[in-house]
């Protein structure tokens, strides 16, 4: 899927915890009717053991899209972010830790995924999900040209960053 368009303007599989930065999330898909547009499947418990099938949907779901949402869930990052690279699929992140992180989050302001910051990946990163609009409202006005070259620097970075 690294030269083909993707029928889905962005993705988000995954748990959505009471009062979190996930149901914010949510709200705003839902909000905008991007839900619609996007491949979006959440649930309200976690599952311990994915199924062959549930994995299948997920990479299914990685790879019919370009925008992966990566909300910070339990800590700021998540095997979400690595997976969608690994997909060519642009991470949406959001930068901020949540109050179960270790440390203050008030004086961590640039700690969250300063690694990441500091390589130069084409990350979308966002300060919170009232972003997400704009963001995807771009998206939308991106051709099929750019998003290749844009899938093809993902690869390529991740793949400086794993080395």
């Amino acid at each position: 899927m690294l030269h083909n368009e993707r029928p889905y303007l962005c993705n988000f599989l995954g748990t959505v915890y009471e009062n979190s930065s996930r149901q914010a999330l949510m709200n705003i898909l839902k909000q905008d009717g991007n839900d619609k547009l996007c491949w979006v499947s959440a649930r309200e418990q976690w599952q311990p053991q994915e199924t062959n099938e549930s994995l299948k949907n997920y990479q299914h779901a990685l790879l019919q899209s370009d925008p992966t949402l990566c909300p910070v869930g339990v800590s700021t990052g998540c095997y979400r972010i690595y997976e969608a690279c690994s997909h060519g699929s642009v991470p949406v992140v959001e930068g901020v830790m949540p109050a179960a992180s270790c440390g203050n989050a008030s004086g961590y302001h640039i700690a969250p995924l300063q690694l990441l910051k500091s390589t130069d990946v084409p990350f979308i990163f966002i300060k919170n999900w009232k972003e997400l609009p704009a963001v995807l409202e771009k998206e939308k006005t991106i051709i099929l040209q750019e998003k290749i070259q844009r899938r093809k620097m993902l690869l390529h970075r991740y793949q400086q960053f794993k080395t």
